[in-house]
């Protein structure tokens, strides 16, 4: 029994993350798709389109965990699996037209940030950064209202990591497309569960799948869905020619990953918002940043155009960096390290690293939410902040 993709279209997603991606129901056939641990295969004369031939132009192990993704993403084509959530976003700056401009968040993860100005200096790309919540800025940047020429692409970014801004995704695709940009929208903290970007209009979607997509720390890897045929094309001939494709074992480890996403990001998502209004009355802390919170300027926005609010909380502290530091060296059910989307709850004090944007707050703290018992992450978060206000 095999079925069209259509059946796991009509699916919720919740559904779709078991369902998609399994091999035909045979007698005696297996439930998982395989994996082939092999870099070529048998190969006579010119490899045909759908032919596998050598497992850096594609695996066919991963196929089954693009299928998955793409379904999720609400898009026509599957995903384009990359080796790891960089190599993704650079696939994606790839559609930008030589020396077209590029208007992206000013608080931007600090790879992609790091990224785009690497590409500005070598003249690849013209680059306009600005706070991506700032929708009238925004439009007026894609315009090129200083003189410039309007933007080839827009870099949304919702939320922004780690200050967890709202860009109004509906309204900023609408003015990009306006003036031809394409638009590519990073998708790694709100998930597909939580908003699906294609839907909005955007052109292409990218996720550092080694975050929640995965969910257990333990691969690296990059997904970005397109819904041009085009696109999808320019970015599979990108990842085979740049040496960017992902091998089989970390496809299967994604795709058993997938397959308990819609637990995982319910659980994680009913925490971090329950975490974040205990926050907003800790006295060590002075600033709570969480799209759940009424207090989130983007709240408004992020309540329309989302269906969840992320396992993401940002907070100041009262005390500085110091203290900052103190909470990471405290807690016992937080792991102080970076990254964020797993399984179990992590923090870090986001200024510690040297590529971080300059106007991120030193005491700002990061944390990702896991699924443990709320009240232990509570209990163990409480005391690392009361030590911290005491020191």
């Amino acid at each position: 029994m095999s079925h069209a993709r259509s059946f796991y279209t009509d699916l919720s997603p919740d559904t779709a993350t078991v369902a998609a991606g399994r091999p035909e129901w045979e007698q005696g056939e297996p439930v998982n798709p395989p994996v082939l641990f092999s870099s070529t295969f048998i190969s006579r004369g010119v490899p045909g389109e759908t032919e596998a031939s050598y497992s850096r132009y594609d695996n066919p192990s991963n196929h089954p965990t693009e299928q998955v993704i793409g379904i999720l993403e609400g898009g026509p084509n599957d995903a384009v699996l990359f080796a790891s959530g960089m190599a993704a976003i650079d696939a994606a700056f790839s559609l930008v037209p030589m020396g077209g401009r590029v208007v992206m968040p000013s608080h931007a993860y600090n790879g992609t940030g790091a990224l785009a100005r690497e590409l500005a200096a070598q003249g690849r790309i013209r680059l306009s950064a600005l706070p991506i919540d700032r929708t009238e800025e925004v439009v007026g940047a894609l315009a090129g209202g200083d003189g410039s020429a309007p933007a080839a692409m827009l870099w949304i970014e919702t939320p922004t990591n780690p200050l967890l801004e709202i860009a109004d995704g509906p309204a900023l695709i609408k003015a990009a497309h306006e003036v031809g940009a394409i638009v590519a929208v990073d998708n790694t903290l709100a998930t597909p569960l939580g908003q699906r970007p294609l839907d909005w209009g955007a052109d292409v979607v990218v996720h550092s799948a080694s975050k929640c997509l995965g969910g257990h720390s333990d691969l690296i890897l990059g997904a970005v869905v397109a819904a041009a045929t085009d696109h999808d094309t320019a970015l599979r001939d990108f990842r085979r020619i740049r040496g960017a494709t992902p091998s089989a074992f970390d496809g299967f480890l994604l795709l058993r990953g997938l397959r308990t996403l819609a637990l995982r990001t319910e659980r994680s998502n009913a925490s971090a918002a329950t975490l974040a209004r205990r926050l907003e009355s800790h006295a060590a802390v002075e600033t709570v940043i969480h799209p759940s919170l009424t207090s989130h300027p983007g709240h408004g926005v992020a309540k329309a155009q989302m269906t969840g609010f992320g396992c993401v909380i940002s907070i100041e502290l009262a005390g500085g960096a110091q203290a900052a530091d103190v909470v990471a060296a405290q807690t016992k059910s937080w792991a102080p390290a970076t990254s964020l989307g797993g399984v179990e709850s992590m923090l870090e004090r986001r200024r510690r690293w040297p590529g971080e944007f300059i106007d991120v707050p030193e005491s700002l703290i990061r944390l990702s939410v896991g699924i443990e018992n709320v009240d232990d992450l509570w209990a163990d978060l409480d005391q690392a902040l009361t030590r911290a206000a005491s020191a």
